[in-house]
């Protein structure tokens, strides 16, 4: 199904949608980073707590409904008719990274309750590591949508 109003409107869909992913994928890099120093303070500490307010605003405030306006933009840019070849496997690549992020995202989001309880248990190791996790997609996905391999 797709809608044909929407083509006339193509061009300001892409960028709110670009704009987004941007606001999005700037949270992704910078929230586990905030976990990297937050496993460096003690619990229960000013320090601790300045952390968990800090984690709080940009997961609900920025990063969450960034996600949700990409996925917005996203959905309305597949509903405009003639813009995807559904026939190509690079958008099936695409969007299978995009849900792989989305599920980053909610783990990021479990692991800030982790530290809200201060019942965190993983190491600053695991936090920078897994901070490598949205760069990795988002190489896979501007591949997809650029080069367009396949």
């Amino acid at each position: 199904m797709t809608i044909h109003m929407l083509a006339y409107h193509y061009p300001w869909l892409q960028a709110f949608h670009v704009i987004s992913l941007i606001a999005w994928m700037a949270g992704l890099f910078y929230l586990p980073r905030l976990y990297v120093y937050h496993t460096m303070v003690t619990p229960g500490t000013a320090e601790s707590e300045r952390m968990k307010v800090m984690e709080r605003r940009l997961l609900k405030q920025i990063t969450t409904p960034a996600m949700i306006a990409t996925w917005v933009f996203g959905i309305l840019l597949v509903l405009t008719p003639g813009m995807i070849d559904w026939t190509k496997g690079w958008w099936h690549v695409k969007l299978l990274c995009v849900i792989a992020l989305t599920g980053y995202h909610v783990a990021l989001s479990a692991w800030r309750r982790d530290f809200l309880e201060d019942r965190n248990r993983r190491s600053e190791r695991f936090y920078r590591i897994a901070n490598e996790v949205p760069t990795l997609l988002m190489i896979i996905i501007v591949i997809m949508v650029i080069v367009k391999p396949f």
